[in-house]
């Protein structure tokens, strides 16, 4: 395929933004980039989801040979007025103009980035917009011309039922999908059967031998522990999980639970739970191997990088079992556990703590799991075939 120019729009860019859906598209631009694409971003100055504060610089920029075209936020987002709003309109009926409203305080609000790909979009062969929940992705699809993918990292929550997003997911000639999962669940609520649709994820590498083993140690760690790794914050299970550990505590008082990431809510203080704040990729590797099982227990999930990056090393996963994609993660690797309650949470923690031989066991299995079908070479190969079915070459 001759060179083509994509253009990725989406809500934040960076190499300090971590959050799950903008590393993904940071990480997709970077291995298209890498094979011969000439991939622009359209995103903003934002580099926090909560205020989107205008933190980098507008204008163009380059990072990692990427081409980042960034515009400015109007307005910071006020969380708790937009959480109330939220809660008003997902459990009351409303107006379409109600609707519209609750987008641009969802944000980040930035006409000039609309603008910017009303006047621009005709020049790329393709546009990806990631996540289906924001204001670029609804009127970025609205405004721009060209042949557009979606990549839509939803899960089953309130805001995918608005009304508006039946035209989020009208336009849009081809889906990106994450998992099995989260299609089966997008297309019991959209008509996407007519469009082009293929389950790619993200890549994960897997390593040739062993992590390095140390690694736990030189932070002062000891088995048994178990990890999370992500957002802190109660959206994503943390309060729930905080409180089931304290309680399996109670049958395995040895038990550590670490945590990584950035801290959004306040934490114990207890003995025997340790926040890291951030560590470096080949550290959360090391902190991961070492774990007996990392814990993933947000209710809302399209994929979770973290699971995969956890499967990636050996390391079983334990998960909500409300959580469609991560519990399908958990069949059809046969490669960790899940739970819904929390008894179950401490009979699956008990389980894998005491029977060495099957967290082994189910650690081999993800590692085979990712390598199967969360391979970066599988992952590229599947966008230049959505780019074939579009452009007809």
């Amino acid at each position: 395929m001759s060179q083509k120019k994509i253009a990725f729009i989406v809500q934040r860019y960076g190499r300090e933004v971590m959050g799950g859906s903008e590393l993904h598209c940071r990480q997709v631009a970077e291995k298209l980039t890498a094979v011969g694409f000439d991939c622009t971003v359209y995103t903003t100055c934002a580099k926090d989801y909560i205020t989107w504060k205008n933190e980098y610089s507008g204008g163009v920029s380059f990072l990692d040979g990427i081409r980042i075209k960034r515009y400015l936020v109007d307005k910071e987002r006020d969380i708790q007025s937009f959480n109330a709003y939220s809660d008003e309109i997902f459990h009351r009926e409303h107006s379409a103009e109600e609707e519209i409203r609750w987008m641009e305080m969802q944000g980040p609000c930035s006409p000039d980035l609309i603008g910017a790909l009303e006047q621009e979009s005709g020049q790329y062969d393709a546009l990806i917009f990631f996540t289906y929940l924001y204001y670029n992705t609804y009127w970025g699809l609205k405004r721009a011309t060209g042949r557009k993918i979606l990549v839509p990292t939803a899960h089953d929550e309130p805001a995918l039922h608005l009304d508006l997003m039946k035209e989020v997911f009208d336009v849009p000639e081809a889906f990106i999908y994450n998992t099995a999962a989260e299609r089966d669940m997008l297309k019991r609520y959209f008509p996407l059967d007519e469009a082009y649709g293929d389950i790619v994820g993200v890549g994960v590498p897997v390593p040739d031998g062993p992590t390095e083993s140390s690694i736990p140690f030189r932070y002062g760690l000891f088995s048994p522990y178990i990890l999370y790794a992500g957002r802190i914050e109660e959206g994503k299970g943390c309060a729930t999980m905080i409180e089931s550990f304290l309680d399996v505590r109670r049958h395995l008082p040895d038990l550590f639970l670490v945590l990584i990431g950035k801290k959004l809510m306040d934490l114990p203080d207890h003995p025997h739970i340790r926040y890291l704040g951030f560590v470096s990729p080949s550290d959360k590797n090391g902190l991961m191997a070492g774990a007996t099982a990392t814990i993933h227990p947000s209710p809302y999930e399209s994929l979770c990088m973290a699971a995969l990056e956890s499967l990636a090393v050996g390391t079983p996963i334990l998960v909500r079992e409300g959580t469609e994609p991560l519990r399908r993660h958990v069949v059809d690797g046969r490669c960790g556990l899940y739970f819904s309650a929390p008894a179950d949470f401490g009979e699956a923690l008990s389980f894998l703590i005491k029977d060495g031989k099957l967290c082994s066991r189910m650690g081999e299995n993800g590692r085979r799991y990712v390598r199967d079908n969360y391979s970066w070479p599988a992952v590229v190969e599947k966008y230049k075939k959505a780019f074939r079915h579009l452009l007809g070459s």
